[in-house]
């Protein structure tokens, strides 16, 4: 059971796996995307049917026709990956083994469901994946194995998010064997380190420039690439703009310098980036995009969107 990208590399580990056979998969209705609203399956759907497995699309996953279909199925084994629906007990206990999933964080850290951007957020160097026995709560059952990872200085949601789909995969696979033997002993989430990742809203990539420049960097990283970082900016008035109104630029790549400004103050624009200050030191920025237009960087914004020292973003 799963929906999102995320979901697939485990899909797809087990549908190949000879030790595993996929009954079927269920995913989320399609839904309209696009200009036209055209109906797009998700991304599960769409390797299931590339796999060649069958899929199930309830609208709810507490539907007695679709739990009747699942029952007929006579799974042993129920795997949820990012599926998007919180289950039933009903279908919590239709499986011989119960249900597994994996969730991208270390447990009892980052309940919810953004884990991966909360983790870069907040500053972690390290994170990870859980597969966990389910129970009715949010992500609250018992612990069935973990495995670790260090979140780069480099990475941002995109690149996390994939490397942790890559390892949930991996450790879901080498897991199983041995929770359905018996030899895996789900042991209960501590008591104490509980944390929780709310989904992630327009407004969290809205920079607030009195934060402090680490704070900014992790949090740009951590909504790319959605929402993204966006900060207010009044370009400069001109006789066919006497009195421009305040845009959105979207922040994609910025370093941080020790520096000490006004929040916002723009120090320096040239082609080595813009430099703004911040609560504490400065904040490089290397690649931006205006609204409507497209990603750039420093040197190809400037040139046609001149800034001068003592300029502000809005924070």
């Amino acid at each position: 059971m799963g929906t999102a990208e995320l979901s697939c590399a485990s899909l797809d580990k087990l549908a190949r796996d000879e030790k595993y056979s996929v009954a079927a998969v269920v995913t989320q209705p399609d839904k309209p995307r696009g200009r036209d609203l055209k109906l797009q399956p998700s991304p599960v759907k769409s390797l299931a049917l590339k796999l060649n497995l069958p899929v199930l699309q309830p609208g709810r996953a507490r539907d007695e026709r679709f739990i009747a279909e699942l029952r007929a199925l006579k799974p042993d084994l129920i795997v949820v990956v990012a599926y998007g629906q919180i289950l039933p007990q009903t279908i919590l206990d239709l499986p011989r083994f119960g249900c597994l999933n994996v969730h991208t964080s270390l447990l009892p850290k980052y309940r919810g469901a953004a884990p991966i951007q909360w983790a870069i957020a907040n500053g972690e160097t390290e994170t990870g994946v859980t597969v966990m026995k389910m129970d009715a709560g949010l992500d609250t059952g018992p612990i069935v194995s973990q495995r670790r990872t260090a979140i780069l200085v480099e990475d941002d949601s995109a690149t996390l998010h994939d490397r942790l789909a890559r390892l949930g995969a991996e450790l879901l696979a080498q897991t199983i064997p041995d929770f359905v033997a018996g030899k895996i002993q789900p042991a209960p989430q501590p008591a104490v380190g509980i944390s929780h990742a709310p989904k992630i809203k327009k407004e969290d990539g809205h920079i607030d420039w009195s934060l402090p420049a680490k704070t900014i960097r992790n949090r740009l990283r951590a909504f790319t690439p959605w929402p993204g970082a966006f900060t207010g900016w009044k370009p400069t008035s001109n006789i066919q703009h006497p009195t421009p109104n305040i845009q959105l630029l979207k922040i994609w790549k910025a370093e941080i310098i020790e520096q000490s400004a006004g929040a916002g103050e723009i120090l320096s624009a040239d082609k080595n980036g813009i430099m703004v200050g911040s609560g504490r030191d400065a904040l490089r920025i290397l690649e931006l995009q205006r609204e409507g237009g497209r990603r750039m960087n420093a040197a190809e914004f400037l040139a046609g969107h001149p800034l001068k020292p003592g300029d502000k973003f809005e924070g």
